[in-house]
């Protein structure tokens, strides 16, 4: 089905199935209590929209860089993202049956692609079906490299999501890695479509040199993300900026407060199940979860209302 004809099929039929998202199928993943996630449509003018929520997740826990543990897929599940942005995508023995089962448990019915042969993968989650996927050379590891997916959301509009983990080394070689991106990105990503770039990028603060090269097509500025007592550090001992959500202009003026239960984020939320309260709105949750043993990351969240137009 084309992108033209999926819109029109959506705009016939807004008012009774846009919560089905525009597909035909039932909404894979119902949220938890008070969590607005998925294709929830409201109306600006007579103008209908879709929310759209992206978080950002290297929540590997346990001794061999995995989800096994459960730590990081509670995490996950409990803020019911449409799109998810992984790092370090080992579960099992990470052969297809066990990654299904893993991405069944963010989603049920959700979509994935996974980057093959990589030691710690990156890869990408998602509501919405991938139309395309694959991987960039990162020329300085080989232990993973750029991997991306073009999502069939809501509206006319794809959105290219490419998941990253840059390496701790210095900051002039997560510059060169930036840099490397940005070629790929310019020669395959549409102007007209949205673009997402997310994960880890091991940054020591928000002036390093990689995100200056970023801003070529993703805006890096503030206001940023933040947990429930205004820190918007991600490393475990929330001390650096380690991982982002980071969008297009076309996307970025879309954004709008995350809003979870009783508390709302401005920015987007830092999530850290030690400070989360009450944890009820984001169960399967538990207390202890961002506390998890090599457990060196908190997840990021941001919404958006795109308009099906």
């Amino acid at each position: 089905m084309t992108k033209a004809f999926s819109f029109l099929l959506c705009t016939a039929a807004s008012i009774a199935v846009l919560t089905l998202a525009c597909e035909g199928r039932e909404s894979p993943h119902v949220p938890p209590s008070g969590v607005d996630g998925g294709v929830n449509p409201g109306t600006d003018a007579g103008t209908e929209y879709a929310n759209l929520r992206i978080m950002a997740a290297n929540l590997t826990s346990g001794d061999a860089q995995s989800y096994d543990p459960g730590e990081g897929i509670r995490l996950m599940r409990g803020v019911a993202p449409d799109i998810v942005l992984v790092q370090e995508f080992n579960y099992a023995s990470n052969k297809e049956a066990d990654i299904r089962n893993m991405v069944a448990q963010v989603g049920s019915g959700y979509h994935y692609y996974r980057e093959e042969g990589a030691q710690i993968a990156n890869g990408i989650i998602s509501r919405w079906p991938i139309i395309e996927s694959g991987e960039w050379d990162d020329p300085l590891t080989g232990t993973r490299d750029f991997a991306w997916a073009r999502i069939d959301i809501p509206g006319p509009r794809d959105l290219w999501a490419v998941s990253v983990h840059l390496l701790t080394a210095d900051s002039t070689v997560r510059q060169d890695e930036a840099n490397a991106l940005i070629e790929r990105i310019r020669a395959t990503v549409p102007a007209d479509d949205y673009l997402v770039i997310g994960g880890d990028l091991n940054t020591a603060n928000r002036s390093e040199p990689c995100l200056s090269v970023l801003t070529q097509v993703v805006v890096t500025a503030s206001p940023y993300p933040s947990d429930k007592n205004g820190n918007t550090n991600t490393s475990a001992p929330r001390s650096k900026p380690y991982d982002y959500v980071l969008v297009d202009e076309d996307l970025r003026k879309y954004q709008q407060a995350t809003i979870i239960g009783s508390n709302v984020f401005a920015a987007g939320l830092v999530l850290d199940s030690r400070v989360y309260t009450p944890l009820s709105e984001i169960s399967p949750v538990q207390p202890g979860d961002s506390a998890a043993t090599n457990m060196q990351h908190m997840g990021v969240v941001k919404d958006f209302r795109i308009p099906l137009f």
